[in-house]
């Protein structure tokens, strides 16, 4: 879709709502001429008894206004060389028209006519900057948009908050300095856009702010900041600085949680600070992740815990329990790990890696019996939570066919397990911390 397109699809609406009109005679007439060619799409004979109204009696209706942005685009869009004096004009023209709808939206709302904001028209006039400027100064269109979006927030146009975001991109592009806040801007219009899916309950509209979020981590991702290392460097020395500003800690700990940056310093060194000053889900989750760094596989522990139980959501519960697990698996305390595991699956049934940890708990002790066959018949029991593991969450069936493929080396032959009086289709329990019953293959 071509950018024109676009912007008038989002934004261009025909009021038809009317105010009292001025003293001059000609401003109605003139003003049902325009817009009646505007309807019929002649923008050349509406121009003239339209710049009459806006120049006499702008407020006469508020559709003047809107009508003025379809006319003067569509003589623009008849002309080619946007260097020439009659586009440069027109171009003008669209800008002020911009300036004096915002100039009389107070005007406009005290007589009861319901228009946006102010806010919300200088994100129009700089979308429409955008897309009719001979050249544009991304300096000029991203201060407009920044003062809109960040005003209005979840109520901006779609477009707006695309181009908000783009323009900040252009000044990084040209300002290295600008980094840190080309990643605020990111956050805020990411931020905005899910508020607005939230408020709308139209599915069309929805779907199509999905499509910029979409568009936004697009331009994120391809930016150049959108790694560990670039993080790092950015909000490292900040931190120390910010340590008992608890907003500017939060917002560390979001992006890189977001960017999955969690071993990085910043975000570990974030969350201590903020859960000195708030103990939350997330900032108890850093504090387990920089205890583990530095050993202390109980205080780990604790703050997984801690964050488990600060924690809402379920699916982020099974997360931390899961990272439990994991530190626990690291200290080789097999039976604890197990455990958390398990509440990893009971706080989301459908979480694969738990099942494969215990998959692979169970591989690093298969030895509890003086018979080497029966041993073996642990990796039955292995081969169980891996098959498990895939049939929950598709995800992981990549991960857990290698190791099922892997550990079905290491099962026993049946002709040393009819040995010891077993065959394939019984069912065996094994023995030691494991205590669970498999059936030979």
């Amino acid at each position: 879709m071509k950018i024109k397109t676009l912007v008038a699809i989002l934004f261009l609406s025909a009021g038809s709502m009317s105010v009292m009109a001025q003293d001059d005679p000609s401003c109605n007439s003139n003003s049902s001429i325009s817009h009646e060619a505007v309807r019929a799409g002649n923008f050349k004979d509406a121009y003239l008894p339209w710049k009459s109204v806006l120049d006499k009696c702008p407020t006469l209706r508020f559709y003047t206004f809107t009508d003025g942005y379809k006319i003067l685009k569509g003589l623009m869009d008849q002309i080619k060389d946007k260097n020439s004096a009659d586009y440069q004009k027109y171009f003008n023209e669209l800008m002020n028209t911009h300036d004096l709808r915002m100039k009389y939206t107070e005007e406009f709302i005290s007589k009861g006519i319901k228009v946006s904001s102010a806010d919300e028209a200088l994100g129009i006039k700089a979308a429409d900057y955008i897309a009719y400027a001979p050249k544009v100064d991304p300096n000029v269109a991203y201060g407009w948009l920044s003062q809109s979006v960040n005003a209005v927030k979840g109520e901006s146009a779609a477009a707006t908050l695309f181009y908000y975001l783009q323009t900040s991109l252009d000044k990084l592009k040209t300002d290295p300095a600008h980094k840190e806040q080309f990643i605020q801007d990111y956050l805020a219009a990411s931020e905005y856009t899910d508020e607005a899916i939230n408020n709308t309950e139209k599915e069309s509209t929805k779907k199509m702010l999905r499509g910029i979020k979409e568009n936004l981590v697009a331009l994120f991702i391809n930016s150049g900041t959108a790694d560990c290392e670039s993080l790092q460097a950015i909000y490292a020395p900040k931190v120390e600085a910010n340590k008992t500003d608890l907003n500017f800690l939060k917002k560390v700990i979001d992006i890189m949680r977001i960017m999955k940056c969690t071993e990085s310093n910043a975000y570990l060194q974030a969350s201590f600070y903020a859960y000195k000053i708030e103990p939350t889900a997330e900032a108890a989750t850093g504090c387990a992740i920089m205890a583990y760094k530095k050993g202390q596989v109980d205080e780990a522990v604790k703050f997984f815990d801690e964050g488990i139980n600060l924690e809402t959501d379920r699916v982020k519960k099974a997360e931390k329990a899961y990272g439990a697990a994991a530190v626990l698996a690291s200290a080789k305390r097999l039976s604890q790990a197990r455990a958390y595991c398990q509440k990893a699956i009971g706080y989301n049934e459908n979480y694969g890696a738990p099942y494969i940890l215990i998959a692979n708990l169970y591989a690093m002790s298969p030895n509890w019996s003086d018979e080497s066959a029966l041993n073996k018949c642990t990796y039955f029991a292995v081969i169980d939570k891996l098959q498990r593991a895939k049939s929950v969450d598709p995800s992981v069936a990549e991960e857990a066919n290698k190791l099922i493929a892997t550990y079905a080396r290491h099962t026993p032959q049946a002709k040393d397990l009819f040995m010891l009086g077993y065959k394939a289709g019984d069912r065996i329990t094994i023995g030691g911390w494991i205590g669970e019953t498999t059936t030979i293959r």
